[in-house]
Protein backbone atom coordinates (compact mmCIF):
# COMPACT_ATOMS: atom_id res chain seq x y z
CA UNK A 1 0.00 0.00 0.00
CA UNK A 2 1.34 3.45 -0.83
CA UNK A 3 1.57 6.06 1.60
CA UNK A 4 -1.12 8.95 1.01
CA UNK A 5 0.70 12.10 0.28
CA UNK A 6 -1.56 14.59 -0.64
CA UNK A 7 0.78 17.33 -1.98
CA UNK A 8 1.97 15.05 -4.36
CA UNK A 9 -1.35 14.05 -5.19
CA UNK A 10 -2.18 17.81 -6.03
CA UNK A 11 0.69 18.44 -8.16
CA UNK A 12 -0.19 15.28 -10.22
CA UNK A 13 -3.31 16.98 -10.76
CA UNK A 14 -1.88 20.43 -11.63
CA UNK A 15 0.42 18.76 -14.06
CA UNK A 16 -1.98 17.02 -15.71
CA UNK A 17 -3.78 20.00 -16.62
CA UNK A 18 -0.41 21.77 -17.22
CA UNK A 19 0.36 18.68 -19.61
CA UNK A 20 -3.10 19.58 -21.40
CA UNK A 21 -2.57 23.06 -22.17
CA UNK A 22 0.89 23.28 -23.31
CA UNK A 23 -0.02 19.91 -25.42
CA UNK A 24 -2.69 22.00 -27.15
CA UNK A 25 0.19 23.74 -29.13
CA UNK A 26 1.40 21.39 -30.64
CA UNK A 27 1.15 20.86 -34.49
CA UNK A 28 -0.32 24.62 -34.98
CA UNK A 29 1.70 27.68 -36.68
CA UNK A 30 2.82 30.34 -35.02
CA UNK A 31 -0.38 32.00 -36.49
CA UNK A 32 -2.96 29.36 -35.17
CA UNK A 33 -1.27 29.73 -31.37
CA UNK A 34 -1.62 33.28 -31.52
CA UNK A 35 -5.13 33.80 -33.34
CA UNK A 36 -7.94 35.29 -31.54
CA UNK A 37 -10.81 33.31 -31.59
CA UNK A 38 -13.01 35.00 -29.47
CA UNK A 39 -14.30 38.64 -28.93
CA UNK A 40 -12.01 39.19 -26.29
CA UNK A 41 -9.09 37.96 -28.01
CA UNK A 42 -8.44 34.32 -26.16
CA UNK A 43 -5.61 32.44 -27.93
CA UNK A 44 -3.60 29.94 -27.30
CA UNK A 45 -0.30 31.03 -26.52
CA UNK A 46 -1.71 33.90 -24.33
CA UNK A 47 -3.32 31.24 -22.30
CA UNK A 48 0.11 30.01 -21.55
CA UNK A 49 1.88 32.85 -20.78
CA UNK A 50 -0.93 33.96 -18.50
CA UNK A 51 -0.56 31.05 -16.18
CA UNK A 52 3.38 31.40 -16.48
CA UNK A 53 2.93 34.37 -14.86
CA UNK A 54 0.21 32.93 -11.96
CA UNK A 55 2.46 30.07 -11.31
CA UNK A 56 5.71 32.52 -11.03
CA UNK A 57 3.28 34.93 -8.74
CA UNK A 58 1.74 32.43 -6.27
CA UNK A 59 4.48 30.17 -5.38
CA UNK A 60 6.74 32.61 -5.87
CA UNK A 61 6.57 36.11 -4.33
CA UNK A 62 3.35 35.17 -2.30
CA UNK A 63 6.04 32.88 -0.45
CA UNK A 64 8.48 35.01 -0.43
CA UNK A 65 10.37 32.73 -2.99
CA UNK A 66 10.63 35.29 -6.08
CA UNK A 67 11.00 33.30 -9.30
CA UNK A 68 14.42 34.74 -11.50
CA UNK A 69 12.62 36.52 -14.53
CA UNK A 70 9.08 37.45 -13.53
CA UNK A 71 7.21 38.73 -16.23
CA UNK A 72 6.21 42.48 -16.37
CA UNK A 73 3.02 41.76 -16.44
CA UNK A 74 2.98 40.65 -13.35
CA UNK A 75 4.85 43.76 -11.47
CA UNK A 76 2.48 45.98 -12.62
CA UNK A 77 4.51 47.60 -15.45
CA UNK A 78 2.51 46.37 -19.03
CA UNK A 79 -0.53 47.26 -20.80
CA UNK A 80 -3.55 45.88 -19.72
CA UNK A 81 -3.98 42.15 -20.67
CA UNK A 82 -0.61 41.91 -21.58
CA UNK A 83 -0.69 38.34 -20.04
CA UNK A 84 -3.21 37.29 -22.62
CA UNK A 85 -1.56 37.76 -25.95
CA UNK A 86 1.70 37.06 -27.44
CA UNK A 87 3.57 39.63 -28.93
CA UNK A 88 5.36 39.56 -32.48
CA UNK A 89 9.03 39.31 -30.98
CA UNK A 90 7.57 37.22 -28.26
CA UNK A 91 8.28 33.30 -29.27
CA UNK A 92 6.69 30.03 -28.67
CA UNK A 93 9.93 28.74 -27.12
CA UNK A 94 10.02 31.28 -25.05
CA UNK A 95 6.64 31.41 -23.89
CA UNK A 96 6.41 27.80 -23.38
CA UNK A 97 10.13 27.51 -21.68
CA UNK A 98 9.04 30.12 -19.36
CA UNK A 99 5.48 28.42 -18.73
CA UNK A 100 7.81 25.24 -17.97
CA UNK A 101 10.17 26.95 -15.26
CA UNK A 102 7.68 28.79 -13.52
CA UNK A 103 5.93 25.48 -13.02
CA UNK A 104 9.39 24.07 -12.27
CA UNK A 105 9.76 26.70 -9.52
CA UNK A 106 6.03 25.88 -8.62
CA UNK A 107 6.94 22.61 -7.62
CA UNK A 108 10.04 23.26 -5.84
CA UNK A 109 8.29 25.87 -3.61
CA UNK A 110 5.08 22.93 -2.73
CA UNK A 111 8.44 20.94 -2.05
CA UNK A 112 10.07 23.16 0.77
CA UNK A 113 7.12 24.15 2.48
CA UNK A 114 4.59 22.58 4.62
CA UNK A 115 0.79 23.13 3.81
CA UNK A 116 0.19 25.49 6.21
CA UNK A 117 2.99 27.98 5.08
CA UNK A 118 1.30 31.54 4.97
CA UNK A 119 1.90 33.60 2.40
CA UNK A 120 1.19 37.14 1.27
CA UNK A 121 -0.70 38.44 -1.81
CA UNK A 122 1.30 41.28 -3.33
CA UNK A 123 -0.73 44.72 -3.43
CA UNK A 124 -3.34 43.77 -0.96
CA UNK A 125 -5.25 41.49 -3.54
CA UNK A 126 -6.35 38.94 -1.20
CA UNK A 127 -4.15 39.19 2.11
CA UNK A 128 -2.77 36.34 3.82
CA UNK A 129 -3.27 33.00 2.42
CA UNK A 130 -1.48 28.87 2.84
CA UNK A 131 0.06 27.20 0.59
CA UNK A 132 -2.70 24.68 0.64
CA UNK A 133 -5.39 27.21 -0.83
CA UNK A 134 -2.77 28.38 -3.68
CA UNK A 135 -2.29 25.14 -5.04
CA UNK A 136 -5.94 24.56 -5.33
CA UNK A 137 -6.39 27.96 -6.83
CA UNK A 138 -3.68 27.02 -9.33
CA UNK A 139 -5.33 23.41 -9.88
CA UNK A 140 -8.69 25.29 -10.84
CA UNK A 141 -7.00 28.10 -12.47
CA UNK A 142 -4.93 25.85 -14.88
CA UNK A 143 -8.18 23.26 -15.33
CA UNK A 144 -10.38 26.18 -16.66
CA UNK A 145 -7.79 27.45 -18.67
CA UNK A 146 -7.20 24.51 -20.19
CA UNK A 147 -10.38 24.18 -20.90
CA UNK A 148 -10.80 27.32 -22.30
CA UNK A 149 -7.64 25.81 -24.51
CA UNK A 150 -10.44 22.67 -25.63
CA UNK A 151 -12.22 24.97 -27.55
CA UNK A 152 -10.05 27.18 -28.90
CA UNK A 153 -7.85 24.19 -30.49
CA UNK A 154 -10.96 22.85 -31.75
CA UNK A 155 -11.63 26.26 -33.37
CA UNK A 156 -8.82 26.81 -34.49
CA UNK A 157 -8.31 23.19 -36.35
CA UNK A 158 -11.09 20.87 -35.33
CA UNK A 159 -8.63 19.14 -33.04
CA UNK A 160 -10.66 17.61 -29.59
CA UNK A 161 -9.72 15.67 -26.62
CA UNK A 162 -7.35 15.72 -23.58
CA UNK A 163 -4.67 14.18 -25.03
CA UNK A 164 -3.24 13.54 -28.33
CA UNK A 165 -5.80 11.64 -30.98
CA UNK A 166 -8.98 12.66 -28.37
CA UNK A 167 -8.95 9.66 -26.26
CA UNK A 168 -11.54 11.31 -24.22
CA UNK A 169 -13.83 12.10 -27.10
CA UNK A 170 -16.28 9.55 -28.49
CA UNK A 171 -15.05 7.71 -31.99
CA UNK A 172 -16.50 9.25 -34.65
CA UNK A 173 -16.08 10.64 -38.50
CA UNK A 174 -16.65 13.90 -39.55
CA UNK A 175 -20.04 12.68 -40.73
CA UNK A 176 -20.93 11.67 -37.24
CA UNK A 177 -19.97 14.86 -35.99
CA UNK A 178 -21.81 16.87 -38.03
CA UNK A 179 -25.07 14.62 -37.44
CA UNK A 180 -24.74 14.90 -33.10
CA UNK A 181 -23.95 19.08 -33.95
CA UNK A 182 -27.11 18.71 -35.91
CA UNK A 183 -29.15 16.61 -33.15
CA UNK A 184 -27.78 18.80 -30.55
CA UNK A 185 -28.47 22.18 -32.64
CA UNK A 186 -32.60 20.64 -33.16
CA UNK A 187 -32.71 20.30 -29.19
CA UNK A 188 -31.86 23.39 -28.33
CA UNK A 189 -34.35 24.90 -31.38
CA UNK A 190 -36.83 23.44 -29.93
CA UNK A 191 -36.12 23.94 -25.90
CA UNK A 192 -36.05 27.76 -27.36
CA UNK A 193 -39.45 27.18 -28.92
CA UNK A 194 -41.08 25.60 -24.97
CA UNK A 195 -39.13 27.73 -22.91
Amino acid sequence: MNAFDPKADLLRCLQDARDVLVWKLDGLSEYEVRRPMTPTGTNLLGLVKHLAGAEALYFGAVFGRPFAGTPLWITGDAEPNADLWARADETREEIVGLYRRACAHADETVAALPWDAVGRIPGGKGGEVTLHRILAHMIGETHRHAGHADVVRELVDGATGQRPGGANTPDGDPAWWTAHRERVERAAREAGRTG
